[in-house]
């Protein structure tokens, strides 16, 4: 067992018998996020970095006083990304008085998705989960507040269309054989039609370890862009492989999956990759550089020193950013925050960007997603450097695909 993962299992082995104080000394006024994650399964290559980052903003938030005399606890606990062990995980959690649930994980969510919205609590899906929860009017109660997986794909597109053009073109999408690797394809035949390029599909079996096939045949399509669309240790073949196959790193875009450790398992071919990010990366940035000198400086963090700054841990630092802002909203005017302040709250979210941190937000009644900006980066050799600017792409084709798959879950 690497020594990451063996500190995170550690750290489970308190926080699944503790609720997660990082609150300091508890506050009558204590507003409670259940973070019910996926620490020893499917997830494990995120769930670390990613907790750590909405931990130590949680607890920079109490240290600078929290809002209006509120302060926040986390309740951390595993699902092993197993539906059966998520229910149980969140009936726990909201008996202890959780009002907020991130899974981050498709599975546990969806699991979970009915009863939350029953229960009247809200569960937050950044970069996970049904796209179509962006429609607030189908689903109330879920945020997915971050560019849904058919954001991505237009923004990516978009971006081959403004450096090289893309009528008469191929794109290849090479992609994990499972509901997410096969996510983009909706978003893409639109895109196709509209922009008068041609595009396939190339799946491989999960976990991704062996994509050989798949790159062959790619080879043979001889494409003009290349995507790949899955996560974990699979992103870092399908980039070694694509470029055994001839395929130049300039030529390569990624879902949101591809970070930091993945770019050091490739090594300096890795240069010139580009990927779809909805948060910034490094620590050059104001809530990273407080997290810095109040939590970690101090030794009050809650994982390893050298996750700070990296993709997934801002990622984590810009939900609960983003959480702690509707609390902020929800509990204006003296309400006591419940999920229907919460949810309220979230809806009245209106160009959040987390002091720069993230594309600016605005969430309304009907637009859980939060308009769905984001921006493409490019793999210097040491870093992620911005190569075009926060934007939704194609806002009305997504928002069309998205309420169309959410009137079908609504009948």
């Amino acid at each position: 067992m690497k020594g990451g993962q063996m500190n995170w299992m550690r750290k489970l082995a308190l926080t699944t018998a503790l609720v997660v104080g990082v609150a300091g000394p508890i506050h009558a006024e204590e507003i409670k996020f259940g973070l019910l994650q996926d620490f020893t399964a499917v997830y494990t290559f995120v769930t670390g970095q990613y907790n750590q980052g909405q931990q130590d903003y949680l607890r920079l938030v109490n240290e600078e006083g929290g809002i209006g005399g509120n302060t926040f606890t986390a309740i951390v606990r595993d699902t092993g990304n197993q539906p059966q062990r998520g229910i149980e995980a969140y009936n726990r959690a909201k008996e202890e008085g959780a009002i907020l649930f991130d899974f981050l994980s498709t599975p546990v969510s969806a699991a979970i998705l009915d009863q939350a919205q029953s229960d009247k609590n809200v569960v937050i899906t950044p970069a996970h989960g049904r796209g179509d929860a962006s429609d607030g009017t189908v689903f109330p109660y879920v945020f997915p507040m971050m560019a849904t997986y058919w954001a991505q794909a237009a923004n990516l597109v978009e971006y081959m269309k403004q450096t090289g053009g893309l009528e008469g073109k191929k794109i290849a999408i090479v992609h994990i054989d499972s509901p997410f690797g096969r996510e983009p394809g909706p978003i893409l035949q639109a895109l196709s039609e509209q922009e008068k390029f041609e595009f396939k599909a190339f799946p491989y079996a999960s976990p991704g370890n062996e994509q050989s096939s798949a790159w062959s045949e790619v080879r043979r399509y001889r494409p003009d862009y290349v995507m790949i669309w899955g996560a974990g240790g699979g992103q870092a073949v399908s980039v070694r492989t694509a470029i055994q196959n001839g395929i130049r790193p300039e030529q390569i875009h990624s879902v949101i999956w591809l970070a930091e450790t993945d770019a050091a398992n490739v090594g300096p071919q890795m240069k010139g990759v580009k990927r779809f990010e909805a948060t910034a990366s490094g620590m050059d940035h104001p809530i990273i550089q407080r997290i810095n000198e109040k939590v970690i400086a101090p030794g009050k963090g809650s994982g390893e020193t050298a996750n700070v700054g990296n993709s997934y841990y801002n990622l984590g630092v810009a939900t609960m950013a983003v959480a702690v802002e509707a609390a902020r909203l929800g509990a204006e005017g003296g309400a006591t925050i419940n999920g229907d302040a919460l949810k309220a709250g979230f809806e009245k979210i209106a160009g959040y960007d987390a002091e720069g941190l993230m594309p600016a937000i605005t969430i309304t009644g009907a637009d859980h997603q939060g308009g769905g900006a984001g921006r493409v980066s490019e793999w210097d050799g040491e870093k992620w450097v911005p190569v075009s600017e926060w934007h939704a792409a194609y806002p009305d084709l997504v928002r069309k695909v998205i309420e169309e798959s959410a009137s079908h879950y609504g009948k």
